[in-house]
């Protein structure tokens, strides 16, 4: 049972345990907020952004990449200046972060998760 256990945690990778949960963000309060991209990061594991929301400046966590491009959310949607709505909800530590569910840019509502 013992050497068992320990096959299974050293088979686990590393960027699955660096990998952060989304338990962190207040799921019983969603935030609809319509602002301007300051700045974009389009990289992995997640995409993010800085916006210019209602009273305050955001960080933004967006999906992979890879998935938002597959839905139509591409880079150069996300332009600093653009103007978006983000649906989402707030970290629970982290004033001023939150995790996007949705983004709607130049008329379209891409899905993020």
């Amino acid at each position: 049972m013992r050497r068992t256990l320990l096959v299974i945690a050293m088979s686990i990778s590393p960027v699955a345990l660096a990998h952060h949960g989304w338990s962190g963000y207040d799921m019983s309060k969603a935030l609809k907020l319509t602002g301007k991209v300051l700045e974009s990061g389009y990289e992995h594991p997640h995409g993010q952004l800085r916006f210019a929301g209602p009273g305050r400046t955001w960080s933004v966590v967006l999906a992979p990449p890879s998935r938002m491009e597959r839905r139509g959310l591409d880079k150069a949607r996300l332009r600093p200046g653009a103007t978006l709505t983000v649906e989402g909800y707030a970290n629970r530590d982290r004033p001023g972060e939150m995790r996007a569910e949705r983004v709607t840019i130049d008329g379209r509502t891409i899905e993020l998760r």
